[in-house]
């Protein structure tokens, strides 16, 4: 019989895989595995069973929110034996599982984690750590993990706007040198993301058109500092239309860049808090993550379908 692994963070989001948590082993048993179940207990609990694992699986199932994912890739990712990775999505704003057609019904998705097909996705990395699907800095990056779970849990999405609304009076500007293909850019800066993902923050249109997940490229969005708030209401305004303003926002695909700032900046990958730096290379590390989707969603995801 085949192995399986099942991590789960049973403080995700709204709590949604909790009443369903029998259901879905049902699903991985009905599928030809084995299961042993793992429910996290403390913060990157996920990335350490993932390195740290000594049976011989035949895949790997989290549930959670995008943090979660974000370990068991990173864990993953350093393990000399590579495996698929299945997600059920069960945070609060799930954009990867989105992107990816990942259904957001807990057994569905299960479904799509124990029976779909594997498909070569990129993900990043960010110096020495990595990431799934999102690098940013600037403004509201620091949101999703200030706001407290039991708001996110209450509130859903609303509660990361509540909390983005507290720092629009007070925005921290960043003089940073982009290199990229050749190219250098020497600007202020109040936000920046690089990303391979078609929604951020439950925000769909705002990176670009045409994302694809397995063509070894990052959708790259800079926005400059507004020089008083007319450029500020004009900069949100194109944000909340999703619309790409060239006045004030660099929009282009690349993928290795790097940032140098004269002052240390806060980075969030893929929601959780990456560490402050003064120097930063990304890099896309192409079709490196094997995980589970559906078949019908192939030539919605893929370059070379």
């Amino acid at each position: 019989m085949k192995k399986l692994l099942f991590i789960y963070n049973p403080n995700a989001g709204t709590g949604i895989l909790k009443p369903k948590l029998s259901d879905v082993i049902d699903i991985f048993v009905k599928a030809g595995y084995e299961v042993t179940t793992y429910p996290t207990q403390k913060y990157h609990d996920a990335y350490t069973k993932t390195i740290s694992y000594t049976e011989d699986y035949d895949r790997v199932i989290c549930s959670g929110g995008d943090g979660t994912l974000d370990e068991v890739v990173s864990g993953m990712a350093v393990r000399e034996k590579q495996i698929p990775i299945g997600y059920i999505p069960a945070g609060t704003t799930n954009d990867f599982a989105n992107s990816l057609y990942i259904s957001k019904n807990v057994l569905e998705a299960a479904d799509i984690a124990a029976n779909g097909i594997p498909f070569s996705c990129d993900i990043g990395r960010f110096n020495k750590e990595r990431f799934v699907y999102i690098a940013a800095f600037g403004l509201f990056t620091d949101v999703s993990y200030e706001t407290k779970q039991s708001a996110k849990n209450v509130l859903g999405h609303l509660a990361y706007v509540l909390e983005g609304t507290k720092r629009i009076f007070n925005i921290p500007s960043y003089r940073i040198k982009v290199t990229y293909d050749g190219n250098v850019i020497e600007d202020n800066f109040v936000f920046g993301m690089v990303t391979n993902s078609k929604s951020v923050g439950g925000f769909k249109g705002i990176i670009g058109k045409n994302v694809v997940f397995d063509d070894g490229e990052f959708e790259v969005t800079l926005i400059k500092t507004p020089k008083n708030p007319i450029e500020l209401n004009e900069i949100l305004a194109a944000i909340l239309i999703k619309q790409i303003d060239s006045k004030y926002m660099y929009t282009f695909k690349t993928g290795k860049i790097s940032f140098e700032s004269e002052d240390e900046i806060s980075w969030t990958l893929d929601g959780e808090f990456g560490g402050i730096h003064d120097t930063v290379e990304i890099c896309n590390d192409k079709q490196a993550l094997q995980i589970m989707v559906s078949p019908d969603t192939i030539e919605k995801i893929s370059a070379y379908e």
